[in-house]
C-alpha cells in the first residue's frame, strides 16, 4: 500500500538558530534525545570530530554554519577553515562545503551573505535527497527486500537521507516490502541511529548483526543492498563506512544488486581511484569498549579504520541528484560529471 512520503520524513538534526547551531547529539541516541548548542567554530569542529554530527552531507552543512559562527565572532578565517577541514579527512562533502564558503569569503561576503550561502547548502541538500529518493526507488522492483548499512538518513543529512531516502521513497511507493539494517560496529550507527529513524517514521524493519548479512542474502530475503558514500572517485570506486566492501562482495556472490546513493557533492573527480582516498583511522579504544565499558582484555590492541573502498566493478548503480550511473566506470562518471 502506498503512503505519503511526508509520513516517513520527520527528523531535522542540524538546526540553525541565528546565533548558534543546534545539533541532535547522535552519540546519545536512542536512549536520549539531547541537543548540543554550538556557539563557535571550534565547538562545531569538535562536534564533527567527536561524532556528535556525522554523515558526509551533515558534516559539510555543520561546517558551513561553523564558518558563519566564526564570521560573527570576527575570527581569523584561514585558521578556522584549516581547523574545520582537519576534523574528518575522508568526507569530501566537508571540503566541498568549506571551499564554497571560502569562495564567498574571498569575494568579500559579509556575515549576512555567508549565512545565506550556508542556508543554501542545507536547502539544496534536502532537495537533492528527495530527488535521489525518487531516482533510486524507481530501480527497485515491487515487493523487494533491501539491506542498508550504517546511517544514511535524516541524521546524516539535512533531512530525508541518501540511501535511507531511497528506502523511505521505496516504502512510500509500495516497492519495498522488507527492510533490514546492519548494526555497524564499532559505533553501532545502524543499530542506534538507523533503527531509531525507521521506528520513529513508522517503517517496519529488522536489525541484523553485521556478520549475518551473507546468510540473509543467501535466503533470498534481499534484492538490493543500498548504502551511502563519503567519497566517490573518478572511476566510480566508493569510500563508505567500514563493512561496505564486504557487503558488496557478498551481494555479488548471491546475485543481489548493490546501490550507492550520494549527492554530487560526494563525487571527487580529482581523485582518480579508490586507492587514492585517505582512509581515516580512529582511536583503537572504540573497538575495545562498548558505551565506555571495556569488553576486551587489558593489553589487547586493535586496528580501527572507519571506512573501506568498494570498487566500481561491484556496484550496480550510483544514484545522485544528477542522475543514475549504472555499472559505473570512469567513462560513465565523466559523462555525468564532465570537467569544468
Amino acid at each position: 500500500m502506498m503512503t505519503a512520503i511526508a509520513d516517513h520524513d520527520s527528523i531535522r538534526a542540524v538546526q540553525w538558530c541565528g546565533d548558534c547551531l543546534r545539533l541532535l547529539d547522535q552519540r546519545r541516541l536512542p536512549a536520549e534525545e539531547s541537543w548540543l548548542e554550538c556557539r563557535s567554530a571550534q565547538h562545531v569542529r569538535d562536534a564533527i570530530a567527536d561524532l556528535v554530527v556525522r554523515g558526509a552531507p551533515a558534516i559539510g552543512i555543520a561546517a558551513a554554519w561553523g564558518v558563519v559562527l566564526a564570521a560573527q565572532a570576527g575570527e581569523d578565517m584561514p585558521s578556522v577553515l584549516r581547523d574545520l577541514r582537519a576534523a574528518r579527512p575522508t568526507a569530501v562533502n566537508l571540503m566541498w562545503a568549506l571551499d564554497r564558503m571560502s569562495t564567498c569569503i574571498e569575494a568579500g561576503a559579509d556575515v549576512q551573505a555567508l549565512t545565506r550561502e550556508a542556508q543554501a547548502i542545507q536547502d539544496e541538500d534536502l532537495a537533492a535527497n528527495h530527488r535521489m529518493g525518487k531516482l533510486g526507488s524507481a530501480l527497485i522492483d515491487r515487493s523487494s527486500g533491501v539491506l542498508t548499512h550504517c546511517n544514511t538518513g535524516s541524521l546524516a543529512t539535512s533531512g530525508f537521507g541518501t540511501a535511507l531516502g531511497v528506502i523511505r521513497a521505496g516504502v512510500a511507493a509500495g516497492r519495498i516490502e522488507r527492510v533490514f539494517a546492519g548494526e555497524t560496529r564499532p559505533w553501532l550507527q545502524g543499530a542506534r541511529l538507523t533503527m531509531w529513524e525507521l521506528v520513529r517514521d513508522g517503517i517496519p524493519a529488522k536489525l541484523i548483526a553485521d556478520s549475518a548479512a551473507a546468510h540473509l542474502m543467501r535466503g533470498g530475503q534481499v534484492q538490493w543492498v543500498i548504502i551511502g558514500a563519503d567519497r566517490i572517485a573518478a572511476n566510480g570506486d566508493v569510500a563508505n563506512k567500514i563493512g561496505s566492501y564486504a557487503l558488496a562482495i557478498a551481494a555479488r556472490h548471491h546475485g543481489v544488486k548493490f546501490m550507492v546513493v550520494a549527492p554530487s557533492t560526494t563525487v571527487d573527480m580529482a581523485t582518480a581511484r579508490g586507492e587514492d582516498i585517505e582512509i581515516e583511522l580512529r582511536d583503537p579504544k572504540e573497538l575495545l569498549a562498548i558505551a565506555g565499558v571495556r569488553t576486551v582484555v587489558d593489553g589487547a590492541s586493535a586496528w580501527n579504520p572507519v571506512f573501506d573502498v568498494t570498487p566500481a566493478s561491484l556496484i550496480d548503480a550510483i544514484v545522485t541528484e544528477c542522475g543514475v550511473i549504472e555499472r559505473p566506470d570512469a567513462e560513465g562518471m565523466r559523462a555525468m560529471f564532465p570537467a569544468p
